[in-house]
């Protein structure tokens, strides 16, 4: 009897299959010290820095203050993260020291993302994948045009700097109720 079920109990540990948890990728900041943060609530954002994307109840993206089809939002995003004609309505660029770039402009741009209680699950996913793809794709494209490789194959010092140029500062602020037009 204590074969038999020995034997059912490696079975069931072989032949079960566990869920693996999945999420979402994101390095969070250090905490700031209270120096830091008196600085932080002294310095105000410029509006024309902030790119932001909200989700209604409906799973209905408003982007910018104007309704946006999800397909369209990688596009949108790249766009306002590169800012490559240097437009007034998008983010301002500062120069700065970069590694193997030298003097480089680099984005001030920060994505602000906010979703309703009611957003579903599937859609603040496909939300957060659209927005991380357009880095991504901003990432590569760097890559390749200064490098020549992907941006996945390079070296940490490499990768970190293509970072500096498109820092990823997606800002999600609290779910609350943003209507559901």
């Amino acid at each position: 009897m204590a074969d038999i079920a020995f034997l059912l109990l490696i079975f069931f540990l072989v032949a079960t299959t566990f869920d693996v948890d999945t999420g979402i990728m994101r390095k969070l900041p250090p905490i700031p010290d209270e120096q830091q943060q008196r600085q932080q609530q002294d310095k105000q954002i410029k509006e024309r820095n902030v790119f932001e994307v909200l989700i209604n109840s409906n799973d209905q993206l408003l982007v910018e203050g104007e309704p946006m089809d999800i397909s369209n939002l990688r596009e949108n995003a790249k766009e306002f993260i590169a800012n490559p004609r240097n437009k007034e309505d998008l983010p301002e660029m500062k120069v700065k020291e970069v590694p193997f770039f030298g003097q480089t402009e680099t984005t001030k741009g920060i994505i602000s993302l906010q979703n309703d209680r009611g957003t579903s699950y599937e859609m603040y996913i496909k939300v957060q994948n659209e927005l991380t793809a357009a880095y991504n794709e901003l990432h590569d494209d760097l890559a390749m045009q200064k490098f020549g490789k992907h941006y996945k194959k390079l070296n940490e010092e490499r990768k970190d700097a293509i970072d500096e140029i498109y820092p990823m500062i997606i800002s999600e602020a609290e779910p609350k109720n943003v209507g559901g037009n």
